[in-house]
């Protein structure tokens, strides 16, 4: 078994030497940029975050994980608030022969209830990995052992569908040891949706999104077509599957670790490695699956890129593990239409090796981890401003008329309207991060607007009232 370290590792090291000769002769700028160093992890309060995209918690903190160090050397849970200051969650392995997870490569998700959800990539009862949920002060409770048969070493990052329950993958295992795709309770019930058998794709890596249609999207590091170079996939919450398409190495990369993104126009966003140029591709596909290649990867841009995110001005955020001018990683924007432009290099005391995309947190700046790189090189955590204003998020994202919803912002205190699409909701303020409310009668599909005293706020995103 090749940990994901080693996999991606091999895509960028080779490149330094050749990029510190000739990334020196080459600026790139972007205006309205600042870029801080929140924090440096030190091994005591973990190491080495991986495919672990920070999330934001109702209290307006910043949630993640590291894959090793901590008390037990099996990784953390942390919150970081927007200042810096870091507080260790909980640290895996407590337990004997830890029963309760190790080795988190993947991020947490904001459930509905105001918990997070998560995974360990070993750990549990058979050593195959977890599934957890834990509070925001740290009590973890363990909802999933995989069992081989349902999956083993999970990557990434659940996601809770608009029904409640969350979906998932699992890298390999299943009925033909490629790897499922997984649906479970809130309770930790888990049911498999789909065994990968290599030719519609094997080892997906990445977490899965759901699309505006209500479907699941996502990708494999390998299978698929001639080559095996990875595919993308949709599913239904039923567990009916369709391969969307087979990449090509030559034409739109290879080795697709990084999830999807959907953007404003209804169309997929992501990244593979490999590509025309060998540093990697980001692409756009169609909901049937045409791939059109955005942008190829010259090392002095960045190398083999993450998962993106899609910012509130409807452009596409992202990181690197390697390239630009210091071969340490970069942070970048893309537009729709493929205008690329490097945000900010990385020079080894503020990062380096970046295996997780970046997330906009409802200040309008972005903020993400680096595996190494800081004071201890055990890695950071990052803010970089863009220029982008501050908005709010709703958890969930999709509901009916009636259902409880959360909003995340910034200064709500004192809100004095909120409305869905231009209907009217009751509405309660918990504290200056938190606004709960329900979908009111009347309601369509549409932004969500919260009014404050400092003026008003959208989502980030369309609600769907189903």
């Amino acid at each position: 078994m090749v940990g994901p370290s080693v996999r991606r590792n091999l895509l960028a090291v080779s490149v330094r030497s050749i990029v510190i000769v000739f990334c020196a002769l080459l600026t790139y700028a972007a205006s309205a940029q600042t870029f801080t160093s929140l924090a440096s992890f030190n091994g005591t309060n973990g190491a080495n975050p991986f495919y672990a995209v920070l999330v934001q918690g109702l209290d307006g903190n910043l949630y993640g994980t590291t894959s090793a160090r901590g008390a037990h050397g099996k990784g953390t849970v942390f919150k970081i608030t927007p200042g810096g200051t870091v507080t260790t969650l909980y640290s895996f392995c407590a337990k004997s022969n830890c029963t309760d997870g190790s080795v988190p490569y993947g991020g947490l998700v904001l459930g509905k209830d105001g918990n997070f959800y998560g995974m360990t990539f070993t750990g549990g009862t058979l050593n195959a990995g977890t599934v957890y949920k834990i509070t925001s002060t740290g009590k973890l409770t363990t909802l999933h052992s995989f069992n081989f048969s349902d999956g083993y070493n999970p990557y990434d990052a659940l996601v809770q569908g608009s029904d409640g329950n969350f979906y998932g993958t699992t890298t390999f295992g299943g009925a033909h040891l490629s790897g499922n795709v997984f649906k479970m309770t809130p309770q930790g019930v888990v049911t498999n949706l789909h065994s990968f058998n290599s030719s519609d794709g094997s080892e997906p890596e990445a977490g899965l999104i759901q699309g505006t249609d209500g479907n699941f999207y996502g990708t494999t590091y390998t299978g698929g077509g001639p080559g095996g170079y990875g595919t993308a996939f949709k599913i239904t919450s039923a567990g009916v599957f369709s391969s969307l398409h087979s990449f090509d190495d030559s034409v739109d990369g290879r080795a697709v670790v990084p999830g999807l993104v959907q953007g404003n126009d209804g169309n997929f966003y992501g990244a593979a490695g490999g590509g025309p140029t060998g540093y990697g591709t980001i692409y756009k596909m169609t909901p049937t699956g045409t791939v059109t290649v955005l942008h190829n990867f010259e090392v002095t841009d960045g190398d083999n890129a993450n998962t993106l995110v899609l910012g509130t001005d409807g452009n596409f955020y992202g990181t690197t593990i390697g390239g630009g001018a210091n071969g340490d990683g970069v942070v970048f924007e893309i537009t729709p239409s493929g205008a690329y432009t490097v945000l900010h290099t990385f020079a080894g005391t503020d990062g380096d090796f970046i295996f997780a995309g970046p997330m906009q947190a409802t200040d309008g700046n972005l903020y993400g981890t680096t595996q190494l790189g800081g004071s201890k090189n055990d890695g950071t955590v990052f803010r970089l401003g863009v220029g982008l204003g501050a908005f709010v998020k709703t958890v969930p994202v999709a509901g009916k008329t009636g259902s409880g919803v959360k909003i995340l912002g910034t200064s709500l205190k004192g809100a004095t309207s909120v409305t869905f699409n231009g209907a009217a909701a009751a509405f309660t303020v918990v504290s200056a991060s938190e606004i709960t409310t329900t979908v009111p009668a009347g309601a369509t599909t549409g932004s969500v607007q919260v009014t404050t005293p400092s003026g008003s706020l959208l989502s980030n995103v369309a609600f769907r009232v189903q």
